[in-house]
């Protein structure tokens, strides 16, 4: 049976993780990034489908880049930030199929269906940011997920050509803790729960 994490273990992913905003200076490791990803690919995904994608926004032309796609309330804590994570998803995923999920013709399952194959996309390139921004605390950086920018533009801006599509943002660095505001309410088990 798996044994599980430890109290420490468990605030440092979701009791006492908070979303940052404002940023401490410094760098973030190309290498940190690649062992970041090589957590997130491990998360499960409908037949093993793996659509997110991921562009590393960290220099100064890659933000100059993303800045007029942003709204304004989260330009600022963005082009502070030492990355931004575009998070995106491939509507080409199913040619990965054969490779991903060799067991069955899981390809032929989305041939032809353009809403189906958007969906589950979407649906597990949003599964793929939750393992990224626990597997970004579980290596001690800090996240600021996000939307607020205007996809159309920024799917121009980096994905002209492509057919990958945006789905959200997420900030990584060292979160300047003085800044964080009193946590939220979150909903208790009654009123977010049902047991059937």
């Amino acid at each position: 049976m798996p044994t599980p994490l430890d109290s420490i273990a468990l605030s440092a992913l979701l009791g006492e993780a908070r979303t940052h905003s404002y940023w401490l200076p410094g760098e973030i490791p190309d290498s940190l990034l690649r062992q970041l990803y090589e957590l997130v690919r491990q998360g499960p995904t409908a037949v093993n489908s793996c659509p997110g994608r991921f562009v590393f926004v960290r220099t100064p032309q890659g933000k100059e880049k993303l800045a007029p796609c942003l709204s304004k309330g989260n330009l600022e804590k963005t082009m502070s930030a030492p990355v931004t994570v575009i998070v995106a998803y491939d509507e080409d995923f199913p040619e990965t199929l054969p490779e991903l999920f060799p067991h069955a013709d899981a390809r032929s399952w989305y041939a032809g269906q353009s809403a189906l194959i958007t969906e589950n996309a979407l649906r597990n390139s949003s599964l793929q940011a939750g393992y990224l921004i626990l597997a970004a605390r579980a290596l001690g950086l800090d996240c600021g997920p996000m939307s607020g920018f205007d996809a159309k533009a920024l799917d121009e801006a980096f994905f002209a050509g492509t057919t990958w599509k945006s789905n959200l943002l997420i900030n990584l660095g060292y979160g300047d803790v003085s800044k964080l505001r009193d946590r939220l309410p979150r909903l208790p088990f009654e009123k977010a729960c049902v047991l059937a």
